[in-house]
């Protein structure tokens, strides 16, 4: 019988011997990777490193030139884009470093639009959408639209969309990179734990140090290859999340409003 601690380990999402190239340009070099449910990863490397690449391919963005990306055990790199499209939209969850929220739409609402996209009647996934609003500190701010929310609060709604799904895993570009060092703060630790607690994997790109030691393991990407920078020690870990409830009942309390709040992309794909 699999044990619960083994079971644990088995990766919900791998990387195998990756490359992919940009004309002339080595963008990956043969890069292994894997993150187990629950489990929460940082990819970090400097600008042109390849660690945003590396995120493309993982999350069927782009398709690697070689290697393998499984999902649960399946190939996901050789699907055709209205498969990956399918996959991004129900298996895995987007947090960017500037929100995406419609402008138009309230919160809740942004929130709700991947299961109005998948086909759930609108009051039925508005309702699915709100439960989240309380777990994330925005209780009250359901009916408010991106630009009538502070930058730390749009972030959070944006979390909340990527993972109102059950998503698998969760993959985070820079989310805390247009945030000032508090409510980034906030925002990384309030994404770690949910995530964990929601028993999916978590892939965060950022160049921030400080973001990447909330996360369970660090790698760095350099020239195309990958290095392993170790595992957050379990004192750590606890101390993270303490942390991150405690930033969890600050956020409910945030009292900044009316923030101007870039939201003018759109929901990506």
């Amino acid at each position: 019988m699999t044990s619960h601690a083994a079971a644990a380990t088995v990766p919900v999402l791998t990387g195998t011997g990756l490359t992919k190239s940009f004309g002339l340009t080595r963008a990956l070099a043969g890069v292994d990777v894997s993150v187990p449910a629950g489990e929460s990863l940082a990819v970090m490397g400097p600008s042109g490193s390849g660690k945003s690449t590396l995120l493309h391919c993982l999350a069927g963005i782009e398709r690697p030139d070689e290697g393998q990306v499984l999902l649960a055990g399946a190939r996901v790199d050789h699907l055709g884009e209205p498969e990956r499209s399918e996959l991004r939209r129900t298996r895995f969850g987007f947090v960017f470093q500037s929100g995406q929220l419609l402008p138009e739409l309230p919160a809740d609402e942004n929130v709700a639009l991947p299961l109005m996209l998948g086909g759930m009647p609108r009051r039925q996934a508005v309702h699915k959408a709100r439960e989240w609003f309380p777990v994330l500190g925005l209780a009250g701010k359901e009916g408010r639209r991106p630009g009538e929310l502070s930058g730390g609060q749009a972030q959070r709604v944006a979390i909340a969309r990527a993972l109102v799904g059950g998503p698998q895993v969760i993959f985070a570009d820079e989310p805390t990179g247009a945030l000032d060092q508090a409510t980034g703060t906030e925002v990384i630790g309030l994404l770690v734990e949910v995530t964990r607690r929601q028993g999916a994997a978590l892939v965060v790109v950022t160049h921030d140090v400080n973001v990447a030691r909330w996360c369970d393991r660090t790698v760095e990407v350099r020239d195309g290859r990958l290095t392993e920078n170790g595992r957050a020690p379990a004192h750590a870990t606890r101390a993270f999340t303490h942390a991150a409830e405690d930033a969890s009942a600050a956020a409910s309390r945030e009292p900044r409003t009316g923030f101007g709040h870039d939201a003018g992309a759109r929901y990506d794909r």
